[in-house]
């Protein structure tokens, strides 16, 4: 089920280049929404256990998601 999660520090093409180089071999594609504030990551999530992974990947790569 496709999910949208904001995240912080996501400021420019290349931060979505490397969430998408990163993780997409992982989590399949990812979109990056640069025109938003937060930015949107929209990503194809089976469980809750792919979620935290999710989130888990994107905090270490420096994009904390932000909890609504």
């Amino acid at each position: 089920m496709k999910q949208t999660y904001k995240a912080q520090n996501i400021s420019c093409n290349n931060c979505a280049n490397m969430i998408k180089a990163s993780l997409e071999d992982e989590f399949g594609e990812i979109e990056v929404n640069l025109n938003v504030t937060p930015k949107e990551v929209t990503v194809n999530i089976e469980n809750e256990t792919k979620e935290s992974e999710f989130k888990k990947e994107m905090e270490e790569l420096g994009f904390e998601i932000i909890e609504e």
